[in-house]
Formats: structure tokens, C-alpha cells, sequence
């Protein structure tokens, strides 16, 4: 490989880390032909793009990326067989298929991954990515805890006085007769 196809390769990488939020490192190291393009086929059919990269470019392509710290992938994250899971827009999509496929097939490992921009290192933290909910889900419970104080109050005002309502047209009606 040429100085300006691995110079090509980390300017490609270092766009995708930049501009996608979501990606996952994974080692699929000892995985068959077969086992590989099952692989593949699962990522293309969730929107995943994987891609195998050498660790030093992948390295390179990071440390160009001044948003966040990657700092902690330096250590046993890059080691070894590496492939790169990009999703544009879910970040739970790589973790939900390194699962799912690890039911069949436990060769693929999870080395590292970042989410929303915070970094998770190691395969202990396949369970906690998958239960992370999203910045718009976070924002949706928000937004849910602070207009159910609000409806409680609406809903105990319109029902009351309709109770309210009836309780004197019944004592009016008793007056009358």
C-alpha cells in the first residue's frame, strides 16, 4: 500500500469518526470466509457499514479527531485484527448485531465503541450499550417528566368542576321540589 493510499484511507476515516457518532471496533479475528460475508451481509442488511482497517491508520484517523478523546482505545482496543462498524444514525444498531450474531458465532468481539461521542472500552460493555438510550429519547423523557406535573393539574381542574357542575344542579334540582 502507497504513502497516498494510506494517506487517502485515514482522511476517509478521520470524515466517518468525525462526522458519525456511532461507531464499534470489533475483532473478528479466526472467522471463516463464510462466517465473514454472513457477517457482512447482517451489517448491510441493518445500515452498517464495516470496514477492515489496519489499528496504526485506524490510530491516525483518531487522533485527528479533536471532539473527543480516543486516547483510550491506544491500549488494547487497537491490537490485533481490527473492523470498524459505522452507523449514521442508531447507535445501538452495531451492538443489537454484535449480540445477536455472538448467538451463533462467538468469534466476533466487541474491543471498543463510541457512542454520542463518550468512549467504551472492552466487551463488558456490550449489555450497557445496548440498554443506552439516545440524546432524543433522553430528551423525549425529559420533556414527558416535566409536562405530566402540568397535565395532573389540568386534568384535576376540567374533572372537579365538571363534578363540581353536577353537584349543584342535583342540590338546585332537590331545592325545586
Amino acid at each position: 500500500m502507497t504513502r497516498e493510499e494510506k494517506g487517502a484511507i485515514i482522511d476517509e476515516l478521520s470524515q466517518k469518526f468525525q462526522s458519525i457518532p456511532y461507531f464499534y471496533i470489533t475483532d473478528a479475528s479466526g472467522m471463516s470466509v463464510a462466517e465473514t460475508n454472513d457477517l457482512r451481509r447482517k451489517c448491510f442488511e441493518n445500515g452498517i457499514e464495516y470496514v477492515v482497517v489496519k489499528n496504526t491508520l485506524i490510530k491516525k484517523a483518531l487522533e485527528t479527531v479533536t471532539s473527543t478523546d480516543y486516547t483510550p482505545f491506544d491500549g488494547e482496543v487497537l491490537k490485533g485484527f481490527s473492523g470498524v462498524m459505522f452507523h449514521p444514525e442508531n447507535g445501538k444498531a452495531a451492538a443489537k448485531l454484535i449480540k445477536e450474531f455472538r448467538k451463533t458465532n462467538d468469534k466476533l468481539k466487541l474491543k471498543g465503541a463510541s457512542v454520542d461521542y463518550s468512549v467504551f472500552v472492552g466487551a463488558d460493555q456490550l449489555d450497557t450499550l445496548i440498554n443506552l438510550k439516545s440524546r432524543t429519547e433522553l430528551i423525549g423523557d425529559i420533556i414527558g417528566l416535566l409536562q405530566s406535573p402540568a397535565k395532573n393539574v389540568v386534568s384535576a381542574l376540567s374533572s372537579g368542576g365538571g363534578k363540581l357542575a353536577g353537584i349543584l344542579k342535583t342540590l338546585s334540582e332537590r331545592d325545586e321540589q
